[in-house]
């Protein structure tokens, strides 16, 4: 009896829900859960999620990228007391790709438009763009993030900051008397700005579950979690 119980509990375990349940609550942005139980955020984060998994993309290149940079990126963050998490943020706006300049002006790994990137330290200008140096530019966009921080006290919200501008999202939760993210009505490019970092990180922290077997590894952050809390 003991044994078909036991049996039982372990099969609900490994069932696709709690599997989804488990992994779902292990997902955060800047160690603050992301509210996955809500159905418009669970929604549109796996429209997101889909998105940068394997079976759409049908290439390695993001994983390739991260190996090469993100450390570095990290390395830097971490100096300044960024969240690790933003290191993500070069692979959203330039795919890591420093020559990409946008229709508004913005360049560089972490598209700094460039009054911004003079401001927080960068030369742009006279032959010179050091929007383009991974290095300088990780130090200045982690001013600029910190800068950010000391607006906003909240992470999450610095990230939709750094996708709009500072002046702007206070006008808007200002003018919605919320500063909640996930309840703000912003424009599609910010409103997805944090479901795309999270989805990133997900896809590069768990390359096994989301198709990216060649760079599947046994210590999958999900797979640990998974067979902590599960099995």
């Amino acid at each position: 009896m003991l044994e078909q119980v036991e049996r039982k509990k372990r099969a609900i375990a490994l069932s696709p829900e709690r599997q989804k349940e488990a992994y779902y609550s292990s997902i955060k942005f800047a160690n603050k859960r992301m509210p996955l139980q809500n159905p418009n955020v669970e929604t549109k984060f796996e429209k997101y999620l889909a998105n940068f998994s394997f079976r759409k993309q049908q290439s390695y290149d993001l994983h390739k990228k991260a190996a090469k940079h993100l450390p570095k990126i990290a390395s830097i963050l971490k100096s300044y007391g960024i969240p690790e998490d933003f290191k993500y943020i070069p692979l959203i706006e330039s795919d890591m790709n420093p020559s990409i300049t946008s229709h508004k002006g913005a360049g560089g790994y972490w598209q700094f438009m460039p009054a911004t990137a003079r401001l927080y330290g960068l030369k742009v200008g006279g032959g010179v763009d050091e929007r383009k140096d991974l290095v300088k530019s990780t130090h200045a966009a982690a001013r600029y993030l910190k800068s950010l921080y000391a607006q906003f006290s909240d992470w999450t919200l610095v990230a939709a900051a750094y996708n709009v501008g500072g002046g702007s999202l206070k006008a808007t939760i200002r003018r919605q008397g919320t500063d909640d993210y996930y309840k703000l009505r912003l424009n599609r490019e910010t409103g997805s700005y944090v479901y795309k970092l999270v989805s990133v990180k997900q896809v590069i922290e768990n390359p096994n579950k989301h198709g990216y077997k060649r760079y599947a590894k046994l210590d999958d952050k999900f797979q640990n979690i998974n067979e902590q809390n599960l099995l």
